[in-house]
């Protein structure tokens, strides 16, 4: 007899990543080294210097549990960020992090919202622990509908998430439009801000702390997997009220971070000159993109993060078959429910030019 799994489990969707290198090097002959991997919104220029230095100073470290407490990078942040080190909380990774919110707030028949497309784990969260999912589209333009999200407020309403920027369509509410936004969400909801690409906003942007020491309804998530180029070290933290993050710990299991995680991105900390390297040229490079695109005549959306939206016309999965088939792995829209649409992750000068010459071609 076949045990049975629960029934919010059995009702969830796979979660599908982008294709590994591993994967790519299996199904289509090319080596490791010769894959140029832009599905995943990696950084391409990869880590400090200053993390692989760190790194070998801790070999002796290694057979040891690592700080519960995280307490290096807790005081680190909590200085950057002029806040308590009781406000932080550190999680594998942002996915950790909202599982941990979902597994603490959402009960069953929570209505929960959430702005379609955007990223994909916010739905297996909330249907994991029962949440009824209420999806606002993003406007005509791509953006969050916040007044959209506003009218679908009730009293059965429990939690927003808020990619902001937004992945996959890299649009940002701009400081006005979040303020306004947070300013006239209930206080009985819990507003989950996911800040994986704050980094990479394009021209000057509010210290969304502030809102945290405004208001005990909201939670801000981080990263080190993007500008600071740790994506396999998984390391994310959270700022919130202290309640909050109290709340939190009671489901977090005790040692979530390891050693290395936290080495890693206290060093990363430490080098600025490569974190704004890492975004001048991103930024640099997005701008490319917009020219070639502009020249082949095809409708993009201008983009807040390291990755960009781009209309082709064309089946996207077609073009994603085709890219591989070439060694390059890009993601499709089809999973974002846009069956034109590619999203490619920004690479280096040259990697950006490999993937437009091959665009030209399937074109």
């Amino acid at each position: 007899m076949q045990i049975k799994e629960k029934e919010s489990v059995r009702e969830l969707p796979k979660y599908v990543p982008a294709k590994s290198l591993d994967d790519v090097s299996r199904e289509y002959g090319f080596c490791r080294n010769e894959i140029i991997k832009l599905a995943g919104n990696e950084n391409r220029y990869g880590c400090s210097p200053k993390v692989l230095e760190a790194l070998e100073k801790q070999a002796g470290n290694l057979a040891y549990y690592p700080d519960v407490n995280v307490t290096a990078l807790r005081n680190k942040l909590a200085k950057l960020h002029h806040i308590s080190p009781e406000n932080l909380i550190f999680g594998n990774g942002s996915f950790e992090l909202i599982s941990l919110i979902g597994d603490t707030y959402i009960e069953k028949g929570d209505q929960v919202i959430y702005s379609e497309p955007s990223f994909g784990w916010y739905l297996n969260v909330t249907k994991k622990n029962q949440g009824d999912i209420v999806k606002v589209s993003v406007t005509e333009g791509m953006a969050v509908d916040a007044e959209g999200i506003l009218s679908h407020i009730n009293e059965k309403t429990k939690l927003i998430w808020l990619c902001n920027p937004n992945n996959p369509t890299g649009t940002v509410l701009s400081s006005d439009a979040l303020t306004n936004f947070i300013e006239r969400v209930p206080d009985n909801v819990l507003i989950v801000l996911d800040e994986a690409y704050i980094d990479f906003i394009d021209g000057d942007y509010m210290d969304t702390v502030q809102f945290v020491k405004k208001h005990n309804n909201i939670i801000l998530l981080r990263t080190f997997s993007k500008a600071q180029g740790l994506a396999s070290f998984r390391i994310g933290y959270g700022i919130a009220s202290t309640e909050i993050i109290e709340n939190i710990l009671k489901v977090k299991l005790p040692l979530n971070v390891s050693t290395a995680s936290q080495v890693a991105a206290l060093s990363a900390l430490e080098d600025r000159a490569f974190t704004d390297f890492v975004i001048q040229s991103n930024k640099e490079e997005r701008q490319y993109y917009y020219r070639e695109f502009e020249a082949l005549g095809l409708k993009y959306i201008p983009s807040n993060g390291n990755f960009i939206l781009v209309n082709i016309g064309i089946d996207s999965t077609f073009a994603e078959e085709e890219f591989l088939k070439r060694g390059i792995v890009i993601r499709n829209g089809e999973d974002f429910g846009l069956k034109q649409w590619l999203r490619i992750s920004v690479g280096t000068a040259e990697e950006n030019r490999r993937v437009i010459a091959v665009l030209k071609e399937i074109l």
